[in-house]
């Protein structure tokens, strides 16, 4: 049975899973089989597993940083915020409805704590050392005592904790304080060391106050981290990247930042290329001058569909587009950009509504949803993209319902990993004399080697320009370098031999 230790945090966005992700690392370097779980999570990106399993995108990075396969015992529920204030609740990897926050804690009470558990002893079994993560802040006043997205489920591992504060939201030892003291005497216990996250400045400056949150609570500080300009992907925060360069940016790619926007790490390759300028746009104003325009994948496809066309977002795309500028839909994005979508069953809003015309197709939204990872490659590409034909492909897809189109139009060729068959074909596009519009279902398509930079080099000819430098973007190797850089980080500035020491003590 593997030996555990939980990561919590003083609030929101402290950095836990980036601490998570470096020791996953730390302990795959030492030898040591490690895995991630978070028992509950919110998010709007999502993974797809070798099982057709979605989980929070947060566990899979982890699962990657520890070389291991991402299952769903590492994110047992996962909650996607669907709009009209309800989630949509992933239990163990598949959809169980959609309802309020409300509803899901009666839901919750009554039958998520066995499914935790389980997940969580099945995990433990499998691997030398499970990386507990909580959720937002442990002490919360109106938590309930069996709070299994926190210490509760510390409880139920019997893992000591480590407490993350942020300090680069200021008052740090003020929320460190607060939250220890706010935590139940049995709680308070379990916790055996501090980490500072996110500072910057010179590391004497705090040794006052380190030594003060030391003797007023009693726990040791294990080590403060600075602020580092590695760049392991988030799950849902747009401005949290690492910009490529500072090269001159020859070409701008615009992804319309919907307001369900889910799985925008879908276009993190482009950001890694020179000259590239990766922007996400808010208001109609703001398109102005793209070289490409990316719809992504949403949660509400015909909400955010909506919103567009309210806020004259839509019209400026088909107006660039009839200019001659690419337009590229992913999931979500490549269904708003039919002729028409369909929802006899409610999944979303209901209805039927004419789409974007750009593309000819028509979707029907079912209540099955389609989950699963694909491999493939692309077919007879046409247009500015033609440079794609014949690539290879790995990524996955996420959504509802079926989408019909001219299978002459077709973009990719692919069949799901799990269940090797028939390739089958995917995607569609329109070309003629002045339109090059796209789209694919395919999740994690720009990662692979040679899609993005083929795509860039395609950009750059039309605009008449040579980037100074650009070889082949294979995402997949920068991200283990990355994971590489943060585990350095880590060994650096925290007491590694203390955290090795309180896993083998435990509780």
């Amino acid at each position: 049975m593997a030996k555990p230790i939980m990561v919590v945090g003083t609030m929101t966005n402290t950095g836990k899973s980036w601490i998570v992700t470096g020791l996953c690392r730390i302990f795959h370097q030492d030898g040591k089989s490690a895995a991630p779980f978070k028992a509950q999570n919110t998010a709007s990106s999502s993974f797809i597993t070798d099982a057709g399993e979605e989980i929070s995108r947060a566990q899979a990075v982890q699962a990657e940083a520890a070389d291991i396969e991402p299952t769903s015992l590492m994110n047992p529920v996962l909650l996607k915020p669907a709009g009209e204030a309800n989630v949509q609740v992933i239990v163990q990897g598949h959809p169980v409805g959609s309802m309020t926050m409300d509803k899901f804690q009666i839901y919750h009470d009554k039958k998520l704590g066995a499914v935790l558990r389980e997940s969580y002893e099945a995990l433990a079994a499998a691997y030398d050392i499970v990386i507990l993560e909580g959720a937002g802040n442990p002490s919360e006043v109106d938590s309930s005592e069996d709070d299994l997205a926190n210490m509760g489920m510390a409880n139920v591992a019997q893992a000591p904790g480590i407490l993350v504060a942020d300090m680069d939201r200021g008052g740090v030892f003020a929320t460190l304080f607060g939250t220890i003291m706010l935590m139940r005497p049995e709680e308070r216990a379990m916790i055996k060391g501090i980490i500072i996250n996110k500072f910057s400045g010179e590391p004497d400056s705090l040794t006052s106050g380190l030594r003060m949150i030391e003797e007023k609570t009693g726990i040791p500080v294990l080590g403060v981290v600075p602020m580092a300009p590695i760049d392991i992907e988030e799950e849902d925060n747009l401005s949290a990247s690492i910009k490529s360069d500072d090269v001159e940016k020859i070409i701008t790619i615009d992804v319309i930042a919907l307001p369900h926007i889910s799985n925008f790490t879908d276009f993190n390759a482009f950001e890694r290329i020179p000259g590239v300028a990766l922007r996400y746009i808010h208001k109609e104003s703001e398109l102005t001058d793209p070289d490409m325009i990316i719809i992504p994948g949403t949660l509400n496809t015909i909400g955010d569909l909506k919103w567009m066309r309210q806020n004259g977002i839509e019209e400026a795309i088909l107006t660039k587009a009839r200019e001659g500028v690419v337009v590229f839909g992913v999931c979500g994005g490549y269904q708003m950009m039919g002729e028409k979508l369909a929802d006899p069953y409610h999944v979303e809003e209901g209805g039927v509504l004419k789409g974007m015309g750009l593309l000819k197709t028509v979707t029907m939204f079912s209540d099955r949803k389609r989950t699963f990872r694909v491999e493939g490659f692309f077919g007879n590409v046409r247009g500015i993209f033609r440079q794609l034909k014949g690539k290879s492909f790995y990524g996955y897809e996420i959504h509802s319902g079926i989408t019909d189109f001219p299978t002459e139009n077709c973009l990719t060729h692919m069949r799901p990993t799990y269940e090797p068959g028939e390739i089958v074909p995917e995607g569609s596009q329109y070309v003629d004399d002045v339109m090059n519009v796209y789209g694919t279902f395919i999740h994690g398509i720009f990662d692979c080697e040679g899609v993005a930079s083929t795509m860039a080099r395609a950009l750059f000819a039309k605009k008449g320009r040579k980037p100074a430098d650009m070889q082949s973007v294979n995402y997949r190797s920068y991200k283990q370098e990355q994971y590489d850089k943060l585990a350095d980080c880590l060994r650096r500035h925290i007491d590694m031999d203390k955290i090795y020491k309180i896993v083998e003590e435990g509780l």
